[in-house]
Formats: C-alpha cells, sequence, structure tokens
C-alpha cells in the first residue's frame, strides 16, 4: 500500500450494488431488531469496483472505458496502459446517524486512524458519432490518480433541501494522456495551501486540500427554470506538474502556488 488508507462514500452509501465484493450480507428480522433504534448505524466497507463502459448519450455519446478503484496503487502494464488497481478500498467505515430535526449525518472515518489511501484508473475517454459517420475522437487514455482521503461528511439538511459535504484530500500522483492535444501529464500532485511554503515537507495543515461543497436545487439565470445548483465558497491548494510531454518529450514542469477558487456557483439543466 501506499502509506496511508483507501476512499469511499459513494460505496458505502450505494452498498447494495456492490454486496458481493464487499461481502456483505443482507440483515434478517431478528438483526434490523438490534439495528433499528439505537444511536446510528456504522458500516465496516471492504471493497474494489470496476467498470468495463459509462456511456453518457446525447445525440453522439461520451464513453469513459475500464474504470477501477481501489487502493493501494494503479497498476499499467509495460506499455503504460491501465489494468487496474492492486489494492481494495478499506481499512475504512462509514457513520450514519439521523437526528431528531430530521438532518442526516454520514461521516466517512479510518479504522487505523490514518488517512484512507485510495487509487482511481480509467482506461480511456472518447467520444463518438451515431450518424453512421463512424467518426470518433480519443479524449484521454490512460489516466491514473493516487492519493489520500482525510476528511469526508455529508450532512442531508431538511430545512433547506440541500447535501452539503466537507472533504479533505490530497492527490500523490496522477498521470494521464490527453490524445486529441498530443499531450501527456506527468506526476500532478494537489496539497494544502501551505505545501510550498513549508518547502514541499508535509504536515497537517499542507497534508491536504479542503473544500465545501452544497448541492441542492436551483434557479437558472438564464431561463428562470429549476436547476442542479452546486456552490463551492472556497476551495484552495498548492498544484504541481512534474512534467508536461509533447511529442514523447517534456518540455518542463510547473506549479500553482496558492490556487484559491472561491464564490463559485454552477447550475445544471437540460436544453433543447
Amino acid at each position: 500500500m501506499k502509506g496511508l488508507k483507501k476512499l469511499a462514500l459513494a460505496t458505502a452509501v450505494a452498498a447494495a450494488p456492490f454486496a458481493a465484493n464487499a461481502d456483505l450480507k443482507a440483515l434478517d428480522d431478528s438483526a434490523m431488531g438490534n439495528v433499528t433504534g439505537q444511536a446510528g448505524v456504522t458500516i465496516e466497507l471492504e471493497t474494489e469496483v470496476s467498470i468495463g463502459e459509462f456511456r453518457y448519450t446525447d445525440e453522439g455519446y461520451l464513453s469513459v472505458n475500464d474504470i477501477f478503484i481501489g487502493g493501494g496503487s494503479v497498476e499499467r502494464d509495460a506499455s503504460g496502459n491501465v489494468t487496474g488497481v492492486d489494492g481494495r478500498l478499506d481499512d475504512l467505515y462509514v457513520d450514519i446517524d439521523v437526528e431528531d430535526d430530521g438532518d442526516a449525518y454520514i461521516d466517512v472515518h479510518s479504522i487505523s486512524g490514518a488517512p484512507i489511501d485510495f487509487a482511481v484508473g480509467v482506461g480511456s475517454a472518447s467520444l463518438h458519432a451515431t450518424d453512421g459517420s463512424g467518426d470518433s475522437t480519443l479524449l484521454a487514455s490512460n489516466i491514473g490518480i493516487e492519493g489520500n482521503l482525510g476528511l469526508l461528511n455529508i450532512r442531508v439538511d431538511t430545512a433547506t433541501d440541500n447535501l452539503i459535504m466537507n472533504v479533505g484530500f490530497n492527490v500523490t500522483d496522477m498521470d494521464m494522456d490527453v490524445d486529441f492535444l498530443g499531450v501527456n501529464v506527468r506526476d500532478l500532485t494537489v496539497y494544502g495551501a501551505t505545501y510550498y511554503e513549508n518547502g514541499g515537507a508535509i504536515d497537517a495543515a499542507s497534508m491536504f486540500a479542503s473544500a465545501q461543497i452544497t448541492v441542492g436545487k436551483g434557479t437558472s439565470v438564464r431561463t428562470g427554470g429549476d436547476a442542479l445548483e452546486i456552490t463551492i465558497p472556497q476551495f484552495v491548494a498548492d498544484v504541481g506538474v512534474g512534467a508536461v510531454e509533447i511529442g514523447g518529450e517534456s518540455i518542463g514542469s510547473f506549479r500553482m502556488d496558492n490556487l484559491a477558487v472561491s464564490n463559485t456557483t454552477m447550475r445544471v439543466y437540460g436544453h433543447q
């Protein structure tokens, strides 16, 4: 394993689809009786997830192939192609509580007390025509992301009907080929905003970039109709790229010290 411990929230909350992989068993009536009426529910989780293809279809379609989610590191073959991850998403448990005001709280913790390491691999992402031409564009391939989760909690607020998520994470290594531009990104990292000020040393303040994300129902400024609204009050991080390659040769590295994204609202809705 790569030092720390593995990521999951969506997997834990949606445990049923992955029950076979995670070795989870349905609770019988007696067991459910022991759960009901307690202070809350805790789920311990170990899992590996793979998806052959995710496809979004409009008129043409976007295809994302060979998706792997687990822990440890991303596995590649001799040619650098992503083939999987070398460990399970584990060492984590999820506390779920519903308070007397109706708010639901979901908190992800590690069993060992160490941050949770995660690995995500994606074979390729491409655009495809459906007009019979057979045209397609390979957008990106061999995407590998490794990092650690230090904080993940979610609250569903019944007063506002919003989902509020607090997350603290880092990316220790990310590599990807941006095929349609002929550019490769190597050794991308994301840490807390004091990482470079510390000379690249990691402490409690520099280890994780953090953000609060609110998701709820909003209104489109342009149309006045309903929209899915995502708000990020502030996200601050130090981001580095070890190498940018064009034509297989590095043209150098770069970094962004104290990258700040603030007062950001995104509204998503359908259009004709």
